[in-house]
């Protein structure tokens, strides 16, 4: 079996200039947008006690994002309010002054027009960017990778979108739905990962996907947790990972949680890059092939890379076994314990957990995590069983 790896972050500090983007104001502008859709409702926080018990924590909670607007996983939040904001900034207005109603109405559309919005994908941010533009009257092209199960693609055309499986990887699609969209009269990018020249519609698709992690702060207040000591997050590009790690840095400047990002093996471009311990970031090239298929990403959003470099305390790079063990427990709780339906990108970081509280062969990895039994822990389920034939074979093997 393959080891799990991990590094302390030693990456030199910047001057930190992107922790701004995902500051407290902003991110209350992005849930207020979101509670204006009609499909809105909180996702839950599920308190895993029975477990917490088993692994000698104080508490675990699982922020359940497979009930976010019927869509089984947490992209659409960024996809929405980056579409809103682009059209904001077309039309002169503030993004606050277009909530769902407004963003639907015929005047609305009269005055916008119509928009091509591209994007690649490995399923749920595709998803999310269709649902969002139907909702809005708009067109969505995606791009999938090759190995993309059919499953995901049917998802993304019953939401009217056109969508494609290319021959190549994400970071390919990429590239190529980023020229479509140079090429298309009214072609928009919207992609969750930036590079140089192209970083205004991943930040508004960062402090979208801040909503969650806003969510889950509160809900932590509400089950008598003030503070968690841990925030584990997992990262493809790393454009949740900055969201929430960047959110709780912001939230608690003086006393921030240890902050553990956790990768595929696969493509872990973040840890590679925390390896080199020089500041710069590395990308994993190839076919990207893991079970995680939304963290398959090899090249590193160049706005995120400089929040984690400054506030992640762990790099984890992580087996497929790591996420399959994730899946089976969130997914079989302990007794009293709430289930969560966690897809494979969702659950990796409670597998990392598991091993690390119970594996005496990674004790130094539960010593360089700072777990104990005064630890509360927050993680994100990011998925449901996204792809249901893959989840009933990973929970029935």
């Amino acid at each position: 079996m393959e080891k799990i790896k991990w590094i302390d972050n030693q990456m030199p500090k910047t001057d930190d200039q992107h922790l701004s983007l995902m500051a407290s104001e902003k991110i209350e502008k992005a849930l207020e947008f979101h509670q204006s859709f009609p499909q809105y409702t909180e996702t839950p926080l599920a308190k895993l006690d029975h477990l917490a018990e088993h692994l000698g924590l104080a508490s675990v909670f699982v922020k359940d994002e497979s009930y976010r607007f019927g869509l089984n996983a947490f992209k659409v939040l960024g996809g929405s309010f980056a579409m809103a904001n682009y059209i904001a900034e077309k039309l002169g207005k503030d993004v606050s002054e277009l909530t769902y109603d407004v963003l639907t109405s015929d005047s609305l559309r009269d005055e916008f027009g119509q928009a091509t919005f591209f994007t690649a994908t490995d399923g749920n941010h595709g998803r999310g960017v269709a649902w969002a533009a139907n909702k809005l009257g708009q067109k969505a092209v995606v791009l999938m990778p090759k190995g993309t199960t059919q499953t995901r693609l049917e998802n993304i055309q019953k939401e009217g979108a056109t969508v494609t499986i290319e021959e190549v990887n994400y970071d390919e699609c990429v590239r190529m739905a980023n020229e479509m969209a140079e090429n298309t009269p009214n072609g928009v990018m919207v992609q969750d990962t930036a590079w140089e020249g192209y970083e205004k519609i991943p930040t508004w698709i960062m402090q979208g996907y801040g909503t969650m992690a806003l969510e889950a702060s509160k809900e932590l207040v509400a089950a008598g947790c003030d503070r968690p000591t841990h925030v584990f997050v997992q990262a493809g590009v790393g454009s949740l990972a900055g969201a929430v790690v960047g959110y709780f840095a912001n939230l608690y400047p003086d006393n921030p949680p240890m902050m553990v990002v956790v990768e595929a093996e696969a493509a872990d471009c973040l840890y590679q890059s925390a390896v080199a311990k020089d500041g710069q970031m590395r990308f994993v090239e190839g076919d990207l092939q893991t079970i995680m298929a939304g963290l398959a990403c090899g090249e590193p959003n160049t706005i995120s890379f400089d929040i984690l470099a400054n506030h992640t305390g762990v790099f984890v790079s992580c087996p497929d076994w790591v996420s399959e063990k994730g899946m089976r427990m969130l997914g079989a709780p302990i007794k009293g314990d709430p289930q969560v339906i966690s897809g494979e990108s969702g659950a990796v970081a409670m597998g990392l957990m598991s091993a690390a509280m119970e594996d005496p062969a990674y004790a130094d990895l539960k010593t360089a995590l700072k777990l104990d039994q005064h630890s509360n822990v927050l993680m994100f389920s990011t998925e449901g069983d996204t792809d249901p034939d893959n989840y009933k074979k990973i929970m029935w093997r």
